[in-house]
């Protein structure tokens, strides 16, 4: 079993690597909380919560740019 120690750190975690996937890895924090206390207040459910859902959803089925610029460079050390 986890302990709820090592099950927050998992859940902070993940959320970072939404943020790095994001391409706001160097926004100012208060940037950030400012943009989520406001995406807080869409209605689940409302047609823009399902938009951003849907793009969220997309986001996560394409390689990550940081994945893609990774195997890049690796292929590029190869030739």
């Amino acid at each position: 079993m986890i302990s709820d120690r090592k099950r927050e750190a998992r859940e902070k975690f993940l959320l970072g690597a939404i943020v790095v996937r994001a391409g706001l890895a160097r926004a100012d924090r208060a940037f950030l909380l400012g943009g989520l206390i406001e995406l807080s207040q869409i209605a689940p459910g409302s047609a823009e919560h399902q938009r951003l859902r849907e793009i969220g959803e997309k986001a996560f089925k394409e390689p990550s740019p940081d994945a893609a610029e990774a195997r890049t460079r690796e292929a590029a050390e190869w030739d």
